[in-house]
């Protein structure tokens, strides 16, 4: 991405190999530099205004915000699995996604580059387009290297679930740009060997900008130790996003890092102070969290378990909660924010300091 300052008002060119994104306050300047690109490289194709189909994504700018849907590749990737003869579940997968059974037929060698082809789609469809799905998705990318029968009945059931769902398409906006909003969460050792699963999701109230969904590295002790790890995973990219938008003109005045497990939260905020001897043994690498809260960057704060969001990026939550996680990522309704309880739970996570 390149900035200029052209007339007063920022100029911007985004680049993708061979195609570009050129955005700016007055149509004018716009026109000026396709101009000086077209002497250069010839004909150019352009599409201007607030429709665009770009890398299979259909995007519509409306009301101040982006709507992004891929309904062709959708369509693709349900006609290349099996039909799902009517079949079209409420969400995209059962209570036990994260199970495997290990005496479960292995799929044949053409199914399983077919099972393995469908995959990866959906992995380009949901860090695009269908966020909804990227749990089932993170947990069948671990299965393509030994894909079974279990493995293709979940694979049957998102597709399902994206049949069914086919028209949806995800919202990005913002209810304030002065604050960006991280969830951090883990589920303890939900994998069959026993490591456990990381979420997050970033957001400025409407839609999500960036999500994770994905299996820890390592194996942890506990839940504490779990979410310790997964907060130090993901806040690469919260320090990656704030540095982007700052140079887009979008300095964060305010960055919330939002989690649930306040025996985490005093680590990290405290480091080794708040260890005891059942987390002593912690990687330092672990503790840079803990930097990043002193010098400012980031605040940790409190948020009740009903409403992480990013619980939603770590199980595959079910019914009514399903609905409510999943309106909220898509960008349906703005995201319920706890501000009731963060002020008395952070200072008293704040002032908290367990020594041994």
């Amino acid at each position: 991405m390149a900035n200029k300052i052209v007339d007063g008002s920022q100029c911007t060119i985004v680049f993708y190999v061979d195609d570009n994104k050129i955005s700016h306050k007055d149509p004018q300047v716009v026109t000026d530099v396709l101009n000086a690109i077209s002497q250069h490289f010839g004909d150019l194709s352009i599409s201007r205004g607030n429709k665009h189909d770009f890398l299979g994504m259909n995007i519509e700018i409306k009301d101040r915000r982006v709507h992004i849907n891929m309904q062709e590749q959708v369509q693709v990737a349900i006609e290349w699995g099996h039909s799902q003869g009517g079949c079209k579940p409420p969400n995209p997968a059962t209570s036990q996604l994260f199970s495997t059974d290990l005496e479960s037929e292995v799929l044949s060698d053409d199914d399983s580059d077919l099972f393995h082809s469908i995959v990866q789609k959906l992995l380009y469809i949901c860090k695009r387009a269908r966020p909804d799905i990227e749990p089932v998705v993170s947990y069948l990318c671990t299965r393509v290297s030994s894909s079974s029968k279990e493995d293709d009945t979940k694979l049957t059931r998102v597709l399902g679930f994206l049949e069914k769902t086919i028209n949806d398409e995800r919202i990005i906006g913002a209810t304030d740009l002065n604050t960006l909003y991280t969830w951090v969460d883990a589920s303890y050792g939900v994998h069959p060997d026993m490591k456990s699963h990381t979420g997050g999701n970033m957001s400025y109230g409407l839609g999500t900008l960036h999500t994770k969904s994905s299996k820890q590295k390592l194996n942890t002790k506990s839940s504490t130790e779990a979410e310790l790890v997964g907060v130090s995973e993901y806040l690469p990219y919260n320090i990656w996003m704030t540095n982007f938008l700052e140079k887009q003109g979008y300095k964060p005045t305010s960055n919330v890092i939002y989690q649930d497990n306040q025996s985490a939260m005093r680590m990290e905020i405290n480091g080794r102070n708040s260890c005891t001897g059942n987390s002593r043994h912690i990687d330092i690498r672990y503790f840079f969290v803990k930097d990043r809260v002193e010098t400012g960057e980031v605040q940790i704060e409190y948020c009740p378990t009903e409403d992480m969001i990013v619980d939603f990026f770590t199980k595959p939550v079910q019914g009514a909660l399903f609905k409510k996680f999943r309106d909220q990522v898509m960008g349906y309704v703005p995201i319920t924010f706890p501000t009731s309880y963060s002020p008395k739970i952070k200072e008293r996570v704040e002032h908290q300091v367990i020594s041994k």
